[in-house]
């Protein structure tokens, strides 16, 4: 076992900055209003189901279409930049349709674990090793538990500029993930 506290600070704080839960509690707010109560264990387990799966099937499935680990990390190097340009300019490159409903689907997936979630988890497979992986999705997964707890706390506490401020932060944390995994896997595609 290679458990390594570094390690899991690491990806604790890059799949914190992809998921951007305190970022997205506007939208749940947003949703709550609309849809009523959000079941917060029941969409912080789906997402966390979601993520060991990808985590331990990705790369078969990606074996299975014929893709290498190093080609769909720099894949998810551009993921993430893109995330990352979300972000700190407040633009939306990716937008995705309007949720009918605050089910497991919209909060747990694509919320939480989406689709930058799941390029995240195989590009940092690929550079860490995976019990630290998995310690760092579960304390996400129980960040993300009590975010979705106290949302509308939250969101009154910071307000919108301590959101900005916050989400602006972890985009350029991203960003600099995000081109330190390009310059790592970006080797692999010519060997």
């Amino acid at each position: 076992m290679f458990l390594d506290l570094r390690e899991i600070a690491t990806v604790g704080m890059v799949l914190f900055a992809v998921i951007d839960i305190v970022g997205s509690i506007p939208i749940i707010v947003d949703l709550k209003r609309k849809h009523g109560i959000i079941e917060s264990g029941k969409a912080s387990i789906v997402a966390a189901i979601i993520m060991l799966i990808f985590l331990f099937t990705g790369e078969e499935f990606l074996k299975i279409v014929g893709i290498d680990v190093n080609s769909f990390a720099v894949a998810g190097s551009f993921v993430l930049f893109c995330i990352a340009l979300e972000m700190i300019l407040g633009i939306r490159i990716y937008r995705d349709e309007e949720a009918s409903s605050a089910s497991i689907v919209p909060i747990a997936f694509p919320l939480v674990a989406g689709a930058g979630t799941m390029t995240t988890l195989l590009s940092l497979r690929s550079q860490y090793h995976t019990i630290n992986i998995v310690i760092a999705i579960v304390l996400n997964i129980t960040v993300v538990y009590f975010v979705l707890k106290s949302s509308s706390k939250i969101e009154k506490l910071l307000g919108q500029d301590g959101l900005g401020v916050i989400r602006k932060t972890f985009g350029i944390v991203l960003l600099a993930i995000a081109v330190k995994l390009f310059a790592a896997n970006v080797k692999g595609l010519f060997i």
